[in-house]
């Protein structure tokens, strides 16, 4: 960080000595009026100090007319989710402009518990964008999983005085908060005077209100224009999520407007590496929005200023003397097309990256399921109707389906030609060596099985298909790799993807990652999967938070009467 001293801020600020940076000739984009004002921005270290002028400077970068705007910053994400440890997330989503991003490293949390924290703060603190961290609330999410560790309040306390924290990640367990659970009451206690994120889909009338009564201020969940209203009018700021499975843009749009966008931001929640290389990051949400409809000053108000103020962070959000160096220069407004990028004060380069002390992955002996057989998906039962997943392309809500299955010798079969496959949960951080059974519809599946570590919350390895001995194969298969994505077929290895640190992220550069995916993709459509993103439809089966029907380790889950039922 290139800190400046207060007197060389105000001295440069009133252009008494030559700042240290100018970007000369900027059209710069007031948060207040939407003017897209000439002048030059003066950088002092790592604050900006001058703006509406013209200044001289020690290093000029030109700005050419370019339009001048402040960094985007992702108020809730899963860097797991890009598949690629922090400091590679970070070379993936700078350059669009994402100068700012808070994480829950909830998933990693759940499989290897404080450790994960670790790892993430000394990541974050090598890292030149700005990566926060707030503390997994619920690590389990629920009593209905096995997961890899716990985490009470006492645990999380001793990581809220690290200047990378903000406070209590999103608080799935609504229930529980509605309940007064003591677990969950120590940490709303434990955090009072911190920023509570929010996790609570469908919330409404006076429930909503109980839950926002304990402090908790954002909220990411909301799937409709009338849900995020009612959350908005009730004290809290909606972050509109459009991420590589949930897509709430569309619906959620038509509700941004020059006076909503105080209180509606943007996360991404879980984007992989394909998504923010071929479509973007919170530039993609930017460009989409306002393609949409939403007023450009309305969106780019929402990607940093009220993302800023909603979690705190007084020192962002505007271009403007006194607020963090963090500025992104675009060759069009309304596209939204990143063209050069400041972080901190200094020019987002390849030299910036190499400078940046490694930081080791962690978890890589985290896959510890037994090794299972064909046998072991056998579900016993007669014909008859039968709860089925269905699964929402573009959601992480599933529906709770009743389908007609078949029976063969004593056992109920998938059935790829009414689109029903079979689904599996195989507990795998060696606790115990439960497998929960299950169906599935709307992969389109035809044959095969794919399988993944990646399954939220708990991560144990969530497999689909319609063959037994395939999906036997792609469990095994994912021990043997230390954690990733498989496809098989007719009992061979299609495509797989290596995911080594947790199960979940890789140790490779992203380049290699968003390599891997297509193959993956291919191979899975091979099978007749029609999902567009099937990995990470898989990976959202077991969140036993999410409405409707899910499976976890112990079996299928009623997630709105928590409690489990039979397949």
């Amino acid at each position: 960080m290139l800190r400046a001293g207060l007197s060389e801020r105000v001295t440069q600020g009133r252009g008494a000595t030559a700042a240290d940076v100018v970007v000369r000739d900027v059209r710069m984009l007031d948060l207040v009026t939407g003017d897209l004002v000439p002048t030059d921005i003066a950088l002092c270290g790592d604050t900006i100090v001058g703006t509406y002028d013209r200044y001289d400077g020690r290093e000029i970068i030109e700005g050419g007319g370019r339009i001048a705007v402040p960094g985007f910053i992702d108020t809730h994400c899963h860097v797991e989710s890009s598949l690629v440890m922090p400091q590679e997330f970070e070379r993936c989503v700078l350059p669009h402009g994402v100068t700012t991003a808070i994480c829950d490293p909830h998933e990693m949390a759940n499989v290897l518990g404080a450790p994960a924290f670790d790892f993430f703060l000394a990541s974050a603190e090598r890292m030149a964008m700005d990566l926060f961290v707030q503390l997994s609330s619920c690590v389990p999410a629920t009593a209905l999983e096995t997961s890899g560790a716990r985490l009470d309040a006492d645990d999380l306390v001793p990581y809220w005085a690290h200047p990378k924290v903000i406070g209590l990640a999103e608080f799935m367990n609504f229930p529980g908060v509605l309940a007064l659970d003591p677990a969950c009451t120590a940490k709303l206690q434990a955090f009072a005077n911190g920023h509570i994120d929010g996790h609570a889909p469908l919330l409404s009338a006076k429930d909503l209100n109980g839950y926002c009564a304990a402090g908790i201020r954002t909220e990411h969940e909301a799937t409709s224009a009338e849900e995020a209203l009612e959350k908005i009018r009730k004290g809290m700021t909606v972050l509109i999520r459009e991420g590589s499975v949930s897509k709430d843009l569309h619906a959620l749009a038509p509700l941004l407007t020059l006076a909503t966008s105080p209180f509606l931001a943007f996360c991404t929640d879980d984007r992989n590496p394909l998504d923010i290389a071929e479509e973007g990051h919170i530039d993609f949400l930017i460009r989409s929005a306002i393609a949409l409809g939403v007023p450009p000053l309305a969106a780019y108000r929402s990607a940093s200023l009220t993302a800023a103020a909603a979690f705190g962070l007084v020192d962002r959000g505007m271009i403007a003397p006194g607020r963090r160096a963090d500025i992104v220069l675009l060759d069009h407004l309304e596209e939204c097309r990143v063209s050069d990028v400041i972080v901190g004060g200094r020019r987002v380069r390849p030299e910036l990256f190499a400078e940046r002390e490694p930081v080791a992955p962690i978890g890589l002996a985290s896959m510890k399921a037994r090794e299972v057989a064909s046998a072991d998906f056998s579900i016993a039962g007669t014909a008859g109707e039968r709860s089925v997943i269905g699964v929402v392309p573009g959601k992480i809500i599933t529906e709770r389906l009743s389908r007609t299955m078949s029976e063969r010798d004593g056992a109920l079969v998938a059935d790829p030609s009414a689109d029903i496959a079979k689904v599996a949960v195989v507990a795998r951080h060696g606790r115990n060596d439960n497998i929960g059974l299950g169906f599935v519809s709307g992969f389109g599946m035809q044959r095969g099985a794919i399988a993944s570590s990646v399954g939220h919350d708990s991560h144990n390895i969530c497999v689909v298909g319609v063959d037994d001995a395939d999906m036997a194969l792609a469990v095994n298969r994912l021990g043997a790799i230390r954690g990733g994505f498989v496809v098989v077929e007719g009992g061979a290895v299609r495509a797989e993807l290596p995911l080594p640190v947790a199960g979940l992220m890789s140790d490779r550069p992203y380049e290699e990652v968003h390599a891997g995916l297509g193959p993956l993709r291919a191979a899975a459509k091979a099978l007749g999967v029609t999902l567009p993103e099937p990995f990470l439809q898989v990976a959202f089966l077991p969140l036993p938070v999410i409405p409707h029907l899910k499976i976890s380790d112990f079996g299928l889950v009623d997630v709105d009467r928590m409690e489990l039922v039979r397949p």
